[in-house]
C-alpha cells in the first residue's frame, strides 16, 4: 500500500502532474478512436507523415509569432491540412499513389522544418518538439487536448455510419451514394487536429504511437468494432498515466515512457494473444500440420 502511494498518490499532488494526467486522458479519448480506424484502412504510415509534415509550420509560427501557443496550434494546422490536400490532388492528378505521395510530401516539409529552424536567430529547442514533454502542459495545452477530443468525439457520433461504411466497404459507400472522398479528407483532418493536440504532450515524432499502439494492441484481443473502440481508449489512458509516473519516478522523458509502455502492452498482446498472438497461432499451425499428416497416413 505504502508502495502503490509513494508512486501514485504522492505525485499526484502536484499541479504539474495532475495536468499531465489529463492532458493524456483526453489525448487518450480522441486517440483511442482514432487510430483503430487508421490500422483498419492501412493508414498508419499516413498519419506518420502527417506528424512529421506539422515541423515547418511550428518553425514559421515561432519565426513571425515567437513562442505564441495559438499560433503554433495554427502553423502546424495549416502544415498538416497542406501535406493531407497536397497528397490527395498528386493521387488524384498524377500517377503517383496516395502512400508514396505522403512519403515524398512528409519527407520535403519535414526537411524545411529543420532548415528553418537551423536559420533561426533565435534558438528553438528542437529536441522539445521532436520529443514533448506531457509534465510541462499548461492550461491552453489542455483547452487545445479538450477541443480536439470534444471535436473527434462529435465526429464519431454525427459520422458513425459513414466512418464504419468508409472502413470496411469503401466501395459499397460511394455506391450507395456516400461521400467516401469527403470521409476520407475528414478522418485525415481529424488526425491532424489530434497530432496538433498532442504536440506539446507527445513531441512530433512520438504522438502517433499514443494512436497506433493502443489500436493494434486492442485489435489482438478484439473482433468487434465497438470493442476495439472501447479497448483502445482505456489502453490509451491507462498506459499513458501509468507512463507518465513512470517517467516522473525514473527521470526519462515523459513522451518516451508512455510509447515504451504502451509498447510493452504491444509486445505481450503479440506473443500471448489467445486467439490472434504468436503462440496461439504457432499451436494452431503446429495442429494443422499434424493433422495434415495424420490424413496422409
Amino acid at each position: 500500500m505504502s508502495t502503490l502511494r509513494e508512486f501514485f498518490i504522492e505525485p499526484f499532488s502536484y499541479g504539474f502532474m495532475q495536468r499531465g494526467v489529463l492532458s493524456a486522458v483526453l489525448l487518450s479519448l480522441s486517440g483511442g478512436l482514432l487510430g483503430p480506424i487508421l490500422v483498419l484502412r492501412r493508414l498508419a504510415l499516413m498519419g506518420d507523415a502527417l506528424a512529421h509534415s506539422l515541423l515547418p509550420g511550428v518553425a514559421l509560427s515561432f519565426l513571425f509569432f515567437g513562442p505564441n501557443v495559438p499560433a503554433l496550434f495554427l502553423g502546424s494546422l495549416i502544415a498538416g491540412l497542406l501535406t493531407a490536400a497536397g497528397s490527395a490532388l498528386l493521387s488524384r492528378l498524377t500517377r503517383i499513389k496516395e502512400d508514396a505521395a505522403f512519403g515524398a510530401l512528409f519527407v520535403i516539409f519535414f526537411a524545411a522544418g529543420i532548415a528553418i529552424i537551423s536559420t533561426l536567430g533565435t534558438k528553438l529547442d528542437l529536441m522539445h518538439f521532436l520529443f514533448g514533454n506531457i509534465l510541462a502542459v499548461s492550461a491552453n495545452d489542455l483547452w487545445l487536448s479538450a477541443g480536439a477530443s470534444a471535436v473527434t468525439v462529435a465526429a464519431f457520433g454525427m459520422l458513425r455510419r459513414s466512418i464504419l461504411l468508409e472502413t470496411f466497404d469503401p466501395l459499397f459507400h460511394r455506391a450507395t451514394g456516400g461521400r467516401g472522398g469527403l470521409t476520407h479528407v475528414g478522418l485525415l483532418c481529424l488526425t491532424v487536429v489530434n497530432l496538433v493536440a498532442a504536440l506539446q504532450a507527445m513531441g512530433v515524432v512520438l504522438a502517433l504511437g499514443l494512436f497506433l499502439l493502443p489500436a493494434v494492441t486492442a485489435y489482438l484481443w478484439c473482433d468487434r468494432l465497438k470493442t476495439l473502440l472501447i479497448a483502445s481508449v482505456g489502453l490509451a489512458a491507462a498506459g499513458s498515466i501509468l507512463g507518465i509516473f513512470v517517467s516522473y519516478h525514473a527521470n526519462i522523458a515523459s513522451g518516451a515512457a508512455i510509447v515504451l509502455t504502451l509498447g510493452a502492452a504491444f509486445i505481450g498482446s503479440a506473443v500471448l494473444s489467445p486467439r490472434h498472438g504468436m503462440i496461439a497461432r504457432w499451436k494452431a499451425d503446429r495442429g494443422e500440420a499434424r493433422s495434415v499428416v495424420h490424413r496422409a497416413d
